[in-house]
């Protein structure tokens, strides 16, 4: 393995947690790229329009990520306090529901973002106030 190809694969090697943040933030983005115009449509058809591009597949991408952390949650062993774990839970909740909604052509797109932002923070390493 050349050196310069050595510094590359250090370079990538991310913490889980980096990742988590890094997956997480380009989901937001894709998210808040088409939050406004899909929150400001009409309940329905106009919505169910709108899904039909690439919203879909971001809000589809959102949910299976929250899906995973919810199966990390879950997991025996998981190392986060109780108190840690039953807030993300019920954050999950509240995204598998949301999305299911936004999906029907209701719920807001703004409401998932703020969900993801605070925990975005969380990964790195920032307080978050509440809201």
């Amino acid at each position: 393995m050349s050196l310069d190809a050595y510094k590359k694969s250090l370079k990538t090697t991310e913490t889980p947690r980096a990742m988590e943040r890094r997956i997480l933030t380009q989901i937001t983005s894709r998210l808040d790229a088409h939050q406004a115009e899909y929150d400001a449509a009409a309940e329905g058809p106009s919505r169910l329009g709108i899904l039909a591009g690439p919203l879909r597949s971001a809000v589809h991408d959102n949910v299976r990520l929250w899906l995973g952390f919810k199966a990390d949650l879950l997991t025996p062993g998981n190392e986060l306090p109780p108190e840690t774990r039953a807030g993300l839970l019920s954050l999950a909740g509240f995204v598998e529901r949301q999305s299911g909604q936004i999906m029907n052509g209701r719920g807001t797109i703004e409401s998932l973002i703020a969900v993801n932002k605070p925990i975005i923070q969380a990964l790195q390493g920032q307080t978050v106030e509440a809201a």
